[in-house]
């Protein structure tokens, strides 16, 4: 099965792993590529990493070695969605939208934990392929929408249109009252974000266009 993946979701899958690796070799040096908030005047000094551009990007291939299921999860989700989106869109759309969708979740993550520490929270990193697996998430019910799709907890199968609102209202939830700590929900929900307005961009839908662009996803 592995051998019949398509190249970029094939590529992604080993990056991931490859980069876990290296975490697991290298432990702390490795800590400047998470994302790390904007600290406050107050904040420097402690020796922790402050926010760097290049970090919106590579967190997106970094995970906990602490938590195995977390790299599981992501690279099930990145094998079942990822690979059904690149054979419609093509490797370089599909490589694009994974990326902007990463890209898109570190800018929300970093929002928000930055607002969060210049009001007393506490400083930590963001690691995680969610951000961009929540997008391709969003992207197949968007192209899929009535596809039934098997929940793993609990497996409960569904319309891929209402696991992605099922989602997408769950981490908003747990996002606004934090109920669930060391889960980044709104990179979650940036990842969603960013994909569904990528995805409007594409088709020439607001607010990037008028409502007769002929659609192309």
């Amino acid at each position: 099965m592995f051998t019949n993946l398509p190249p970029a979701t094939k590529g992604l899958l080993i990056a991931n792993c490859a980069v876990f690796a290296l975490q697991l070799l290298f432990g702390p040096a490795l800590d400047p590529f998470m994302l790390w908030p904007w600290l406050p005047p107050e904040a420097a000094g402690q020796g922790l990493p402050d926010f760097m551009p290049w970090q919106l990007l590579t967190h997106g291939f970094m995970h906990s070695p602490t938590y195995i299921p977390h790299l599981l999860f992501n690279m099930l989700a990145l094998l079942m969605f990822g690979a059904q989106l690149e054979h419609v869109w093509g490797r370089r759309r599909f490589l694009t939208y994974y990326l902007v969708c990463v890209v898109g979740a570190g800018l929300c993550q970093l929002a928000v934990v930055s607002w969060s520490v210049r009001n007393g929270g506490g400083i930590y990193p963001t690691v995680g392929a969610s951000g961009g697996v929540f997008g391709l998430l969003l992207a197949y019910g968007m192209l899929f929408p009535n596809q039934r799709v098997m929940l793993l907890i609990p497996p409960v199968p569904m319309k891929a249109r209402t696991l992605v609102i099922v989602y997408g209202v769950i981490s908003l939830v747990l996002g606004i009252t934090g109920t669930q700590s060391g889960v980044a929900h709104f990179a979650h929900l940036g990842g969603m974000l960013f994909g569904w307005l990528l995805i409007r961009h594409w088709r020439g839908q607001p607010p990037f266009g008028g409502r007769h662009v002929r659609r192309v996803v």
